[in-house]
């Protein structure tokens, strides 16, 4: 084997077209009618490195690569299928080719269904063989590493989630990484799914080993487009770069199927998780990423086609998903204590292992109650009916990270226009606290740990602190702010008489400071009294502080005349321009207004008050009045409580 894989190190240059020519128009010519088919639905590409040789001062590595394809043994042609054996592999580098046209199978075996027909009602018929091919290279050393490859024609034209299947080859490789690496790629653990049930969750572990202790990293890629050539169906290699396969929306390689939850593959555990919800056969790709000391080195994939088809399960293990973390029951942050939920159906016993690894960690209940000693994750396992013919188990994982409490205080004026703090207090167990949401109760909110507001109204708001850590623990705070409706005010303008007094009435608070203190009885309350004995114009300014501590001030103007008298306008523009747009009498030194009244040119009222602060803004029954002039009337009482009336008229222009 070392000679003849040296020979053709040396040589391929030379022999290679030759080769290829006399194989391809030998074997295929006489074998394609045969053995075009859809048989294979899957494949895999794998290497071991088996030391170092060393021939003529040059040294090789010695690598083990092994191809594994999946051929669907039920549906399958018995001729194609036998025309997979030998398989044409190829290696590839920048500059040399090899050939190998005797890679005949090592191993042949028919993969088991995993299946009980006592469990699940209406399955349907499967055969699935998987036939592996092993071959021993020795490569020398260079800068760039090699790609081993091997292509075939064709896929199921029964694909949903691509374009053209029928006439979509498929292509397998493998990177063997350049010097210094030396390396073994990983290998997947489990063997593809044959069943996928509809509307069933699927929990599927594609997980690898590495034989070097690699980190491995999981996903979802691409399938790769293979042999096309519709006179040869299985050719030699071509060489890389390979064309993706072309997805039918809204399918994608990260999204292969439809499922709902949708298909998800843990990038670290390698687990699949999902509930398929649409029947019918799709094609995926998982990637298995290999990094050494944080440098990327290596990557396999498996191909393979998910059927999804309809098959009653008569027993059902489940235990419900209180999280938004996949497979998850539930991420209990408060305590270690925790209360099982069972929505199984077909049981009549139950096994649960709570996942400490002991056997002190398991019940018989149907709805179990488990404390656990320490924060952690853990496998929790249901078995339904164990130890019967008809079984079913579920696994979920348990989150116990207590404890976690969201909480805040606030400080500062709690007044319309102030600056309110906001300090994050929660505490947790686990940290880092990694996000906070603020909702402040007037439709603003915050995401910063410790905020600052300021409220434009005097109100009771509930405040809302939402936040988590790191472990995806979660909690909720609430706390009333009650915030001051602070409005300072002295007292509407006034206008009095000579030798009167006026009685002030300031609100909105607890604490008055008036000044000046001219005429005034006291300047530190909130009604002092006013007395002035002589003409003149006043004006006051009240400080004005609240049991909150808000303080603001107001001012009023008094204005003191020589006698009563009154002022009626001859006309007025209520056109909103905030001059002039109301109509009523200002009086001075009398005592109330007993009525005003104004009426249109008919008779009719069209206004009416007993106030002398309020007046006519232009309007009848809710529409504006006519131009023209209007008649009005009034009765009032003078300081001395004699009994008045006034008459006249007024223009309305707009």
């Amino acid at each position: 084997m070392l000679t003849m894989n040296l020979s053709l190190y040396l040589k391929n240059r030379v022999l290679l077209p030759a080769i290829k020519s006399c194989l391809l128009v030998i074997i295929f010519s006489f074998c394609f009618l045969e053995s075009k088919g859809s048989h294979i639905i899957g494949g895999e590409m794998t290497y071991k490195y088996m030391g170092d040789t060393s021939v003529g001062g040059i040294v090789f590595h010695k690598y083990l690569v092994s191809l594994s394809i999946y051929e669907d043994c039920l549906n399958g042609l018995r001729s194609a299928i036998a025309a997979d054996n030998p398989a044409f592999l190829a290696v590839f580098d920048p500059a040399e080719v090899e050939l190998d046209t005797s890679v005949y199978d090592t191993s042949f075996i028919t993969v088991p269904t995993n299946f009980s027909n006592n469990c699940v009602a209406h399955i349907p018929a499967t055969c699935l063989d998987k036939r592996t091919f092993i071959k021993t290279y020795y490569l020398p050393p260079n800068a760039s590493g090699y790609l081993v490859a091997y292509q075939r024609c064709c896929r199921s034209g029964a694909i949903m989630n691509i374009v053209d299947p029928s006439d979509s080859g498929a292509t397998y490789y493998c990177n063997i990484p350049a010097d210094p690496y030396v390396n073994n790629s990983a290998v997947f653990k489990n063997f593809p799914p044959q069943i996928i049930c509809l509307d069933n969750p699927l929990v599927y572990d594609h997980s690898a080993t590495d034989a070097d202790g690699d980190s491995l990293s999981y996903g979802f890629c691409s399938a790769l487009v293979g042999a096309n050539d519709p006179t040869n169906s299985k050719p030699y290699p071509s060489a890389p770069p390979y064309d993706s396969v072309v997805y039918i929306p809204p399918f994608s390689a990260q999204a292969p199927l439809s499922s709902y939850p949708v298909l998800h593959i843990d990038p670290v555990t390698g687990l699949i998780t999902g509930t398929p919800n649409r029947l019918g056969r799709y094609l995926v790709t998982v990637y298995c990423n290999e990094y050494r000391h944080g440098v990327f080195i290596n990557k396999i994939t498996r191909e393979f086609q998910f059927v999804v088809t309809s098959c009653t399960k008569t027993v059902i293990a489940d235990i419900p998903e209180f999280s938004n973390e996949p497979n998850t029951y539930i991420v209990d942050c408060r305590n270690y204590t925790v209360e099982f939920a069972n929505t199984s159906s077909g049981g009549f016993a139950y096994r649960w292992n709570f996942g400490l690894g002991g056997g002190n960690d398991t019940s018989d209940q149907f709805q179990p109650v488990f404390t656990y000693p320490d924060t952690g994750t853990y496998d929790v396992k249901l078995v339904v009916n164990p130890g019967s013919t008809c079984p079913d188990s579920i696994t979920r994982l348990v989150k116990v990270y207590p404890y976690f409490i969201a909480d805040f205080t606030d400080s500062g004026r709690f007044c319309t226009g102030a600056t309110i703090g906001f300090t994050d207090l929660s505490s947790a167990t686990l940290k880092p606290i990694i996000s906070w949401e603020w909702y402040f109760g007037d439709g603003d909110s915050s995401f910063v740990q410790n905020p600052t507001h300021t409220y434009l109204y005097g109100g009771t708001y509930n405040v809302v602190l939402m936040s988590q850590n790191y472990k995806d623990c979660a909690d909720t705070a609430v706390r009333q702010v009650t915030v001051d409706n602070f409005k300072p005010f002295a007292g509407n303008d006034t206008m009095i008489v000579k030798g009167e007094s006026v009685p002030f009435d300031a609100t909105g608070g607890t604490q008055y400071t008036w000044s000046p203190g001219t005429n005034l009885s006291s300047t530190d309350v909130y009604n002092p009294v006013g007395y002035y004995p002589d003409t003149g114009v006043f004006t006051y300014t009240v400080h004005v502080v609240s049991d909150y501590g808000c303080a603001g001030n107001d001012t009023i103007t008094v204005t003191v005349v020589n006698q009563a008298s009154f002022q009626v306008p001859t006309a007025f523009t209520p056109n909103g321009d905030g001059k002039n747009d109301v109509f009523r009498p200002i009086a001075v030194g009398y005592r109330s207004l007993n009525y005003f009244r104004v009426f249109n040119r008919w008779g009719q009222q069209v206004y009416y008050s007993t106030s002398f602060e309020t007046g006519w803004d232009g309007t009848f029954n809710s529409k504006k009045a006519d131009l023209g002039t209007y008649f009005w009337d009034m009765s009032y009482t003078d300081r001395f409580g004699k009994e008045g009336f006034l008459k006249g008229d007024v223009t309305l222009i707009r």
